[in-house]
């Protein structure tokens, strides 16, 4: 959602000129545009897998015979998985080599979406966005890799970087229109299948590419298994409720507990759990969470309201996004300028205090209300979101040493991710018991969040946060 949301998402390899065998490697010609592109291309598809879908879940539903449930896990499986392996991930680039683990993630995530067009049934269809997930959790922090390793001089590649932003932010706005007219022009199927030449396109650049060192990088398996276990029981729990989900509610619990015992002891952990005695940090994160809950979710359940309830076109639908999401990259930049010249509280508090003053808009749209007014009464909240992601992203990264950097934006990136599923599970049972008034009880839930967060936020340093 934002152009400086991902900046330095993950710890990033160095320079290449490793050693082999003795011998310096041979440094190979590559186009820097090329490898450029290709980064931008494997992160603007996982950034657009995870909005494309919302509007095509009513026309999946219609294909399997799912309820609301499996619609969720649909959009959740992706999520889920994504999140919770980015805090690994970057590890695992630096021990494969970015260009290894780039070349890996972008053929598993073809192979996946495939996988996904094909699926016969939406067990398999959720199994395969799993694998998704899975796959663009590797690409994410990859590209990046690669797009910075490409560029030696600091400028050209600080540009880089900010068009390698630039596409994800095009992605997700993009993401309600492509899935609408894919899904009115073609079928469902056809989110997926978009997906193929792009993969191939990807992994055609990638030959040109220069390969990557591999660098030793301590990865914390256990903490990493303990953390997935616990989001998915947690999320099972949301979705399916009933005593299985009681159940699941407990298994979430202790693995929690484990997660926490384990991140406490371990000497390089997937979560250090000391970044959060910096105020900055905890704040930061919490305004993050509270952000991708309301934009997130609010794609997902007004996606469902202008099909479900108000009989609109899956087309018909994504248009109604674009509004929303249309302004979202220019007001990025202008938030990144506000935050560099006032700091980062005065975006944050204007962001999400225009956030709160949108959602609450909403609360009086029902059945009868034109699609066309729902669609600018979302522009608001949208533009709140926009407005307080790059500010908090540069409170983050100025609260921590820099060579924690990339660790505290992984975790930042994570913790926004795992919100928005958490989200999307909550808002989806909710509406599940009647839409309207499920739709207004999500609307209420994800304005008191940012309320909240836009309190916390004024505890924030004025000029600049201060550094732990």
């Amino acid at each position: 959602m934002s152009t400086n949301e991902t900046r330095a998402s993950t710890q990033l390899p160095h320079d290449q000129g490793e050693l082999e065998h003795g011998k310096p490697k041979e440094p190979q010609k590559a186009s820097p545009a090329l490898t450029l592109t290709a980064g931008l291309l494997g992160f603007a598809l996982v950034c657009l897998d995870a909005s494309v879908v919302n509007v095509a879940l009513p026309a999946i539903g219609s294909s399997f015979g799912s309820g609301m449930s499996g619609l969720q896990w649909v959009v959740d499986a992706y999520t889920l998985a994504f999140a919770a392996l980015m805090l690994s991930t970057g590890a695992f680039s630096d021990r494969a080599g970015a260009s290894r683990a780039y070349a890996l993630g972008a053929a598993v995530f073809t192979l996946a979406s495939a996988a996904c067009g094909l699926a016969p049934n939406l067990p398999a269809l959720i199994g395969a966005r799993v694998v998704q997930g899975v796959a663009a959790a590797v690409v994410l922090p990859a590209s990046l890799a690669l797009v910075r390793q490409a560029y030696a001089d600091p400028a050209r590649r600080a540009r880089a970087v900010a068009v390698w932003a630039a596409g994800g932010s095009v992605a997700v706005a993009l993401g309600p229109v492509a899935g609408g007219a894919l899904t009115t022009a073609w079928d469902w199927r056809g989110i997926f299948f978009v997906n193929l030449p792009i993969g191939a396109l990807i992994l055609a650049l990638l030959v040109r590419a220069p390969r990557s060192e591999r660098r030793p990088a301590p990865l914390d398996l256990p903490g990493q298994v303990t953390a997935v276990v616990a989001l998915t029981a947690l999320t099972f729990a949301v979705i399916e409720g009933g005593t299985a989900g009681w159940a699941a509610l407990g298994v979430a619990v202790a693995a929690a507990v484990a997660f926490l015992r384990i991140e406490a002891r371990r000497p390089h952990p997937v979560v250090p759990l000391g970044l959060f005695r910096n105020r900055t940090v905890a704040v930061t994160v919490a305004a993050g969470a509270a952000v991708s809950v309301a934009f997130y979710s609010m794609v997902f359940v007004f996606s469902l309201f202008f099909q479900q309830v108000q009989g609109r076109s899956a087309l018909q639908a994504g248009l109604m996004f674009l509004p929303m999401t249309g302004l979202i990259a220019v007001t990025n930049v202008v938030a990144g300028k506000l935050a560099g010249r006032y700091g980062a509280r005065l975006p944050m508090l204007v962001g999400q205090g225009l956030a709160v003053a949108g959602l609450l808009v909403t609360l009086y749209v029902d059945t009868g209300t034109p699609a066309v007014v729902v669609a600018l009464l979302l522009v608001p909240m949208a533009l709140g979101c926009a407005l307080t992601v790059p500010p908090l992203t540069a409170a983050m990264m100025d609260a921590v040493p820099a060579e924690r950097a990339g660790l505290a934006a992984g975790v930042l990136n994570a913790a926004r991710q795992m919100a928005g599923a958490l989200g999307i599970a909550v808002f989806g049972a909710l509406v599940s018991d009647g839409f309207v008034a499920g739709m207004r009880l999500s609307v209420g839930i994800s304005a008191a969040l940012l309320a909240l967060t836009g309190l916390l936020s004024f505890r924030l340093a004025g000029p600049s946060a201060s550094r732990s």
